[in-house]
């Protein structure tokens, strides 16, 4: 092949590259170009959404893949429009042989991929894509029957069971980037303005974008690993991993994330305590890859409930209590705490995701496709399919899900998992005064008590929308539709 064109989207990096390491290898000149795809960017500006932390994350990331193209001899064409014209108008100016990109199965993804191709083939070219975004994908994990899981103990089973170091084998781009093509006169980024965008508080926050801040963030989290497991759940901790972003958008390889949880299990044995960090983060990335899996082969998940039974369900109607739940005023500290990190970072530590897609569905029984939306128009790191799962599996509606009748209690949840009440202060600085014991429900301190803590409740925060007791019980009712029929 005398030219090929790689197409970067969600895979922001040079590193550990599928696409990108077999155009180098198949072609005699490769290019690289990105899109900001108007198809995506033009509906979050008709929404006034001008500060977005995803697009800056994105542009930021496509800033430093160019400089490291640029440091190898390449660079990359950076492109302002609709991805399904600029990718072929590319191709036909380049001269190439063939377009490469790596999967996406979300179903936006796959009807663009597919109007690109037709579009490339009438040309006489061809889109080749290669698996990058997840360990094994579609149809690589199946049943024994040959029918994709819907239950994920089994199907992390099967996953572990099939792993073997070849999967985790890092693409050798280092080895072939001569290939690149010279940079062109037209390859500069346009700024965030020109973009219609304009910066965030993402720099105050410390979410780093690119290949470097991911590889920093890797190292990082290598050093904490071990402890994993005993800290994830606890939002005051630094706890989780904090990679998911970089996941997101590929500027990290999902290979080497899954060798670093291999290797350490591998260097304190299986049956180590010392592994069982690594192993319950290799587990969450089975569940990424589990969620994916859902995705590509029922894509109806997008706005049906997984068990169709869950869509006879009559949700309540949201205008009274959806907003108090979006801007953290439901009177309950943990959930509101929750609610107005994601709205001030972007980012929502793993449990407390569970806890208010919990309360938003349980106890004030709004349908999780309010909750989904929600979190797809704010989160930093969201991901359809892990978005969709997560929300499907709080609902009891999705694959797997938690059993209808298990519903979060949001202050047992805020006494186990914020003891002392130190990621409540730090959202809710109004609830300051008041101690660990009474941090978790303030509404039953006595008057004389919130006095004296400076914060009267239905006045300096808000009671509780609703009586956690009353909402499990209606709860459990509205849910009967959905069990019966089931049943």
């Amino acid at each position: 092949m005398d030219s090929a064109l790689v197409w970067f989207r969600r895979d922001l990096r040079l590193d550990d590259h599928a696409a990108l390491h077999a155009a180098l290898r198949g072609a005699r000149r490769v290019h690289c170009a990105f899109v900001f795809d108007r198809d995506i960017l033009d509906p979050l500006l008709a929404e006034g959404a001008r500060a977005d932390r995803r697009v800056e994350f994105i542009h930021g990331s496509v800033v430093e893949l160019d400089r490291t193209l640029r440091a190898h001899g390449g660079c990359l064409l950076v492109r302002h429009g609709r991805a399904v014209d600029e990718i072929v108008r590319l191709a036909d100016r380049l001269r190439v042989d063939a377009v490469f990109a790596n999967h996406d199965d979300d179903p936006f993804a796959l009807a663009r991929d597919r109007q690109v191709a037709a579009a490339l083939r009438a040309d006489g070219r061809s889109l080749q894509t290669r698996k990058d975004h997840v360990v094994f994908e579609r149809d690589e994990v199946m049943t024994a029957q040959g029918t994709p899981f819907s239950v994920f103990t089994p199907y992390r089973n099967a996953w572990l069971k099939k792993l073997a170091p070849f999967y985790l084998k890092a693409y050798p781009v280092e080895r072939h980037l001569a290939a690149l093509a010279p940079p062109a006169d037209d390859a500069a980024v346009p700024d965030l303005g020109t973009l219609g965008f304009a910066p965030t508080n993402l720099a105050e926050l410390q979410i780093g974008a690119g290949e470097r801040a991911a590889r920093l963030a890797l190292e990082d989290f290598a050093g904490r690993i071990d402890r994993y497991a005993a800290a994830r759940d606890f939002p005051s901790r630094k706890g989780p991993s904090y990679l998911s972003v970089h996941l997101r958008f590929g500027t990290l390889s999902i290979r080497r994330a899954a060798a670093l949880a291999v290797d350490r299990i591998a260097h304190h044995g299986p049956d180590a305590e010392a592994a069982r960090g690594a192993q319950a983060w290799l587990g969450e990335l089975v569940w990424r890859d589990f969620y994916q899996m859902i995705l590509a082969h029922h894509p109806r998940v997008v706005e049906q409930a997984f068990k169709p039974e869950y869509d006879r369900i009559r949700w309540a109607d949201p205008a009274p209590l959806l907003d108090a739940w979006r801007d953290g005023r439901t009177g309950y500290p943990l959930v509101d705490a929750a609610m107005r990190q994601i709205n001030r970072t972007g980012y929502m530590h793993n449990r407390l995701r569970m806890v208010v897609a919990s309360f938003l569905t349980k106890d004030l029984g709004i349908d999780w496709r309010h909750g989904e939306r929600y979190f797809a128009r704010h989160l930093n790191d969201y991901d359809l399919a892990s978005n969709n799962g997560g929300w499907q599996w709080a609902a009891s509606s999705g694959c797997d899900a938690q059993p209808y009748f298990r519903i979060f209690n949001p202050m047992t949840q805020s006494e186990r998992f914020d003891p002392d009440g130190a990621f409540i202060r730090r959202y809710l600085p109004q609830l300051a005064g008041y101690t660990a014991a009474e941090i978790h429900a303030p509404w039953r301190a006595s008057p004389a008590r919130q006095r004296e803590a400076g914060c009267v409740i239905g006045v300096d925060y808000p009671a509780p929308v609703v009586d956690h007791a009353a909402a499990r019980a209606a709860t459990l009712q509205r849910y009967a539709v959905a069990r019966d029929r089931a049943d």
